[in-house]
């Protein structure tokens, strides 16, 4: 197939194209390398069957395409607060552009949504029926919105236009290609270690997350995509239901680097969700999938990758 990924230099969208590639599709890569790293995909260059396209989705493009995964939007919050208003535009008009694109050639399409949709949730763990307890108007609002208007979009499109959608609420992911300074706990924790430098916790490290390795989301996303069931439109958790507080995390990773770590304690930020955990029935009886890494062994490779990348 003739595929389209936008955001797809990125951490998570590289992982797919050279997932997608190496299956024998035709990958168009397009990216406006705001977050995204020509370094992620530049192994992939070589190939006749891959294209990368430097271009920003707040503007209409024209493809010939099968299928479009639409990764495109800063994920982490150092990133999608530097410019907030660009944030809501990346989400809202680029989900607008790239349905129009899907409407325009019967195209598939996926959107990356997120768990940051259920905001500090209410329930636990979360189940894609919750409909969230989110903040409007906080400092995180511009993704967490942004996303849930895509959503909207897509469900509307599906339901006015018959565009063929899929909506995947990604939990935490961690792995190869993350970036040193994205301000992501798993990155912040294992590059400070390696640096000797005290881990900085935001609270008092009891919070929650779920880290699914980069190798078993994209499976996910992939499965998703080619799945025919009824109601396969409506959105779909992918995530890792294993649960660690963040204290349990540093000493993880202290263990996968062969280091005893030390933790500097300051406050939590506005709107951190307290605890954020997937429900993944409906991926496991939808898709036949569910998250194969262990934790540990994740972290090993991750540490690797960021071992060749930091100065320590």
């Amino acid at each position: 197939m003739r595929i389209l990924i936008t955001g797809g230099a990125g951490f998570i969208g590289s992982h797919l194209c050279e997932r997608l590639l190496s299956e024998g599709n035709e990958i168009i890569c397009l990216d406006n390398f705001f977050t995204g790293r020509k370094a992620n995909i530049v192994h992939l260059l070589d190939s006749k069957n891959f294209e990368l396209v430097r271009h920003d989705v707040t503007e209409p493009v024209m493809f010939e395409v099968d299928q479009i995964y639409n990764l495109a939007c800063p994920a982490s919050p150092i990133h999608y607060q530097y410019n907030p208003v660009k944030t809501v535009k990346t989400s809202v008009m680029g989900m607008i552009n790239m349905l129009g694109l899907a409407k325009r050639v019967k195209a598939r399409i996926l959107q990356a949504s997120t768990s940051e949709v259920y905001g500090d949730p209410l329930i636990h763990p979360q189940t894609e029926d919750y409909f969230g307890n989110v903040n409007p108007i906080g400092l995180r609002s511009c993704y967490d919105e942004g996303k849930r208007v895509a959503e909207t979009l897509m469900m509307d499109y599906h339901r006015q236009n018959s565009v063929d959608t899929r909506i995947v609420r990604i939990f935490n992911t961690y792995g190869e290609r993350m970036m040193e300074n994205d301000g992501r706990v798993v990155s912040n924790f294992i590059v400070q270690a390696l640096r000797g430098e005290e881990l900085t916790m935001y609270g008092d490290g009891s919070q929650t997350r779920s880290f699914c390795y980069v190798s078993d989301l994209v499976d996910g996303l992939i499965r998703l995509m080619n799945t025919e069931a009824e109601n396969i439109h409506l959105p779909v958790n992918i995530g890792n239901p294993g649960e660690f507080t963040m204290n349990e995390l540093a000493v993880e990773i202290g263990k996968a680097i062969g280091t005893e770590v030390k933790i500097k304690y300051l406050p939590l930020p506005q709107d951190d969700p307290k605890q954020r955990q997937p429900n993944i029935e409906k991926a496991k009886n939808l898709l036949s999938w569910s998250p194969k890494i262990p934790l540990a062994e994740g972290l090993e490779r991750t540490v690797a990758y960021f071992r060749g990348i930091v100065r320590q």
